[in-house]
């Protein structure tokens, strides 16, 4: 049984942790995302459903994707200020407050979702990034990764000689000096309004991670696709504001979090699991679907070395250096 098919099996046990508040909460809860991306219909959707079964209605949410309450950058402010109660955040979108938990975005570390998710789900448990996230006055309930990014552009990109100019969009200022020591210019442009960026040839190339390809449709608008680069990662991080998270009862509270780590690693093993198949669909549409060549591979890994190096010294000291260690040994595993 794979992970994904395992990931809800402890719902039986959350069912049993006993009587929630007498009062029924419902939370709103924001999300850039859109409802057809596979990070909404296995993360988001899947987990909110969950814990309203498990609490037996007595926590409910309001659903409000696809930036209806706030901006992708400003999710995290319109919880702090009440207009949300919890949201999905994209990390990146919110270095300045969080600017630990950007150490995902670091090239050449993670293979997969799911080991990125298992090494986020263990430093938000515990240590600076859980400090970080709470520090913002919100809880982080659960995190997870999308697959490592690649690149898709309108010709193939390889050596960073081929890089050398070229508008490229990056997530967050880790991903920036990633496109950076390419040669390339990166730009933070959200997921919703790439297509059209791409299209209007105000980018040259995406770094995007593959399964999250089909929710922005971005195959449309690309001729190339690398399949076995790795250009930083990105995380994602569900938070409640902190005072309400405080003042839910202890089962409901558990419930969220146990549901939530099953919801992390569902996610990031659904995501794994899609990318063969959109590698195949796309190679029959007569998308260039290609692998960089071992050469191409100590070139990309020389040229981005520098990006971890600048980032510490961006972050500053001795904690910067204990995260990138404690990232570093959960990659590894």
């Amino acid at each position: 049984m794979t992970i994904a098919k395992k990931a809800f099996a402890t719902f039986a046990s959350v069912m049993a942790l006993g009587v929630f508040a007498a009062q029924a909460e419902t939370l709103s809860l924001g999300d850039f995302q859109s409802t057809s991306h596979i990070v909404s219909v296995e993360g988001t959707v899947k987990w909110m459903a969950a814990v309203e079964e498990a609490t037996g209605g007595e926590l409910t949410f309001d659903h409000f994707p696809s930036q209806q309450a706030a901006k992708s950058k400003a999710q995290l402010d319109a919880v702090n200020s009440g207009i949300l109660d919890a949201a999905l955040l994209g990390a990146s979108y919110h270095a300045e407050t969080l600017p630990l938990n950007s150490v995902v975005g670091l090239p050449g570390y993670y293979g997969s979702a799911v080991q990125g998710t298992m090494a986020l789900q263990a430093m938000l448990k515990e240590g600076p990034l859980r400090e970080e996230v709470l520090a913002a006055g919100v809880t982080p309930i659960f995190g997870f990764t999308l697959p490592p990014y690649q690149v898709l552009a309108k010709e193939r990109l390889g050596l960073p000689a081929d890089w050398e100019a070229l508008d490229v969009r990056t997530s967050g200022a880790t991903q920036a000096m990633t496109a950076r020591d390419l040669g390339a210019v990166g730009i933070s442009i959200p997921g919703p309004e790439v297509y059209t960026a791409v299209e209007r040839g105000r980018l040259d190339a995406v770094l995007f991670p593959l399964a999250s390809v089909p929710g922005y449709k971005l195959n449309e608008v690309v001729s190339h696709i690398s399949t076995n680069g790795s250009f930083g990662g990105y995380s994602f991080i569900m938070v409640v504001r902190s005072d309400l998270f405080d003042a839910l009862e202890a089962e409901a509270q558990e419930a969220m979090i146990t549901l939530g780590n099953e919801t992390a690693i569902h996610v990031a093993q659904a995501q794994d699991d899609s990318v063969e198949d959109l590698i195949a669909q796309w190679k029959a549409e007569g998308i260039d679907t290609y692998s960089f060549t071992e050469a191409e591979l100590a070139g990309l890994k020389e040229a981005m070395g520098p990006v971890t190096d600048d980032w510490v010294t961006r972050m500053g000291g001795e904690k910067a250096q204990s995260v990138l260690a404690t990232y570093r040994a959960l990659t590894s595993q």
